[in-house]
């Protein structure tokens, strides 16, 4: 019973302020969209999860709301989780909260065999090179650019057939190593890549595990990457347009055969991105179809 009216305040407290979670239940390794109706005594500050903080953002398509996105860890585990908002009114600072029922995203696992020295490199100048990567490619992530480059839905960077989806748990040569964060797109040496929403170049680059790489910042935390390209069409620092070609596929990096590796990550975590461009699509830019 004491859940009962518990859940009855959330829910009364969530009405009065105009805020509306779009996908409360949810996976492991999705992302949540919160939407909220600017009010004149109201000023939303941020909202947490855990002990991590996520910001509110001006509304990409409607000049009265504002909106947040919540990526949820692939390594979460199954549970009620409590989301708090925090907002600032004219008397006092007060929070809102409400639950998340994380669930878990049952993801599968797959066997792959690649050359031995891009399991475990042995090589001092390998081990420096890909933590100079890694330490880059958080740098990155770890930024959010106040600024929004988006107006319209995201498309796919290409036609195809996906070939290893999100969350997989991988298995190289016998050994786990993890799991699959992006979506697999099967690409014939030298297919072209399109972005998927206009953008920022923030990395143009070959490395170690990822190859030919290219990383576009969309603003307001999301980046979208492309992965094992076999030829660059753009640099870094570049500004790109939805559809715009950003290289070639290929097959440089950690690979087993010729793809492209696309995945996106919202606050610096890596979610599903065929979840995220449908959540995105079809709330905030009016359900118009990919």
């Amino acid at each position: 019973m004491r859940i009962f009216f518990v859940l009855i305040f959330f829910l009364s407290t969530l009405l009065a302020l105009s805020i509306d979670v779009k996908n409360p239940d949810i996976a492991n390794g999705k992302t949540v969209l919160i939407e909220f109706k600017k009010e004149k005594n109201i000023q939303y500050e941020k909202v947490k999860l855990d002990k991590k903080s996520y910001e509110i953002f001006l509304h990409p398509t409607d000049a009265k709301k504002m909106y947040a996105l919540i990526p949820i860890s692939y390594y979460k585990k199954p549970n009620i989780e409590e989301l708090k908002i925090e907002y600032k009114t004219k008397d006092a600072i007060s929070n809102a909260f409400f639950m998340l029922d994380i669930k878990d995203g049952k993801y599968k696992k797959e066997k792959l065999k690649v050359s031995s020295k891009k399991i475990n490199p042995k090589s001092k100048a390998v081990k420096d090179r890909t933590a100079k990567e890694y330490s880059e490619a958080m740098k990155i992530y770890g930024t959010v650019t106040k600024q929004n480059y988006i107006d319209s839905k995201f498309i796919m960077p290409l036609e195809s057939k996906i070939t290893s989806a999100f969350g997989n748990a991988r298995i190289y040569n016998g050994t786990l190593k993890g799991y699959h964060g992006g979506t697999d797109f099967r690409a014939k040496t030298p297919t072209p890549i399109k972005c998927s929403n206009d953008g920022k170049v923030v990395l143009a680059k070959d490395r170690f595990y990822a190859g030919n790489s290219v990383i576009v910042d969309h603003g307001h935390g999301i980046y979208s990457c492309y992965y094992h390209l076999s030829k660059f069409k753009v640099k870094n620092g570049d500004m790109v347009k939805k559809g715009q070609i950003l290289g070639l596929s290929g097959s440089t990096g950690r690979i087993t055969g010729p793809h492209l590796h696309f995945s996106i990550r919202v606050g610096g975590v890596q979610v599903d991105p065929l979840q995220f461009i449908s959540l995105m699509n079809k709330n905030i830019f009016n359900g118009e179809k990919i």
